[in-house]
């Protein structure tokens, strides 16, 4: 009995190119699915974050801080995990530059893109939580679409099997990066035998991961960071099952890969927070930028002109954001009116942000301003 005779007709097949020139320019496969799974993310962001409240194209200005500290926590990740082959005998540690041969952690890149978001927030005057809530669902899908990129690269996959959806793997030439090796009669020499497409895996549990999401938020409406920590306690999960089968070289710690390792605590420390961490929805107010600072002790109460549209100055570029509950979002909504009065039992717990913050909320009542102005304080706490 020979090899070929237990492999079964169905098999999935795999590109043998996955760069292409253009002129002097190559166009990498993997790279444009990066791309295509980062604007995945913004688009489901961007719609989340403006059901919350956030002014229109607020997710480009956090994009443009957290995917390129994402990209530069995947590469310090990787290189950290993988040192030999930059610091080790032969290595070359100027290759650990060279982000366009490979080599992208996961962990590195949401630990990374989180820190760009976090600043992102602080100019933009959103409470941190309200962005990873509402990045929650998308980044799953964006680490979805980019797992495609495994599959044009013929990398990722896992052992030996005879299953109907079984990988074939093309030899890929290693002075020729992005092309397989090809044989006496110019076909593409394919490896023997058939693999687990561990990517496709991780990519259809991905998916479901978002799912997850939206339908736990929605049925909890979910705030504080949980609904972003039931995406890590789900990608984790599926992660941890997923590594084990892969064959690929990796860092082992007490002869388990490191992902693995890192896989476990990360979902245990998703679930402490989960558990621990408690608090409604927070939803916020746009403060128009040509609005006056409330006075101290003063009444007054700034409204929004209803008869201007979503698109209009005040809403696309505002000055600062109020938080809010959920209901004084939906009768700020209904009305146009800025909330006051103290919030209720929907609305977030008050803390002072130093005399300045203290001093703009007294006109107001005691929801929070978060302005980006010269007074900006920290008040993602």
């Amino acid at each position: 009995m020979t090899l070929a005779s237990l492999t079964p007709q169905a098999a999935l097949p795999s590109p043998s190119t996955a760069v292409w020139q253009l002129g002097p320019v190559p166009i990498r496969a993997y790279a444009l699915c990066i791309v295509a799974g980062i604007v995945v993310a913004c688009l489901v962001t961007e719609y989340r974050l403006r059901r919350r409240g956030v002014a229109p194209g607020a997710v480009l200005d956090i994009a443009v801080w957290a995917v390129p500290a994402g990209i530069i926590g995947a590469r310090i990740y990787h290189v950290i995990t993988s040192p030999d082959k930059y610091f080790g005998t032969g290595g070359n540690p100027v290759a650990a530059l060279y982000i366009w041969e490979g080599g992208l952690g996961i962990w590195g890149a949401v630990a990374g893109g989180a820190v760009g978001a976090w600043l992102a927030a602080r100019q933009l005057g959103i409470p941190f939580a309200v962005v990873a809530d509402a990045l929650a669902p998308g980044l799953p899908l964006a680490q979805a679409v980019g797992r495609l990129g495994n599959w044009f690269n013929n990398e990722l996959y896992g052992g030996r099997t005879t299953l109907p959806w079984g990988l074939e793997i093309h030899r890929m030439d290693p002075d020729n990066p992005g092309q397989a090796l090809r044989d006496e009669a110019g076909q593409p020499i394919v490896e023997p035998g058939l693999y687990h497409p561990t990517f496709a895996y991780e990519a259809l549990w991905n998916i479901g991961v978002a799912l997850l999401v939206l339908a736990v938020d929605r049925r909890f409406r979910l705030g504080r960071g949980r609904a972003f920590a039931v995406y890590v306690m789900g990608y984790t999960a599926g992660r941890f099952w997923i590594e084990l089968m892969r064959t690929d070289e990796a860092t082992e710690i007490l002869g388990v890969r490191l992902n693995v390792w890192t896989s476990a605590l990360v979902f245990l420390g998703a679930l402490v927070y989960f558990l621990r961490v408690r608090g409604p929805r927070e939803y916020v107010v746009p403060i128009p930028a040509d609005a006056p600072v409330p006075a101290t002790g003063g009444g007054n109460v700034s409204q929004r002109d209803l008869s201007r549209t979503e698109t209009s100055p005040d809403l696309a570029a505002p000055r600062g954001y109020r938080v809010v509950g959920e209901e004084q979002f939906r009768a700020y909504r209904e009305t146009g009116t800025m909330p006051d009065g103290p919030v209720g039992e929907d609305g977030p717990a008050l803390e002072s942000d130093g005399p300045e913050a203290d001093a703009a909320r007294d006109g107001v009542g005691s929801s929070r301003d978060v302005d980006t102005g010269p007074r900006s304080t920290d008040r993602d706490g």
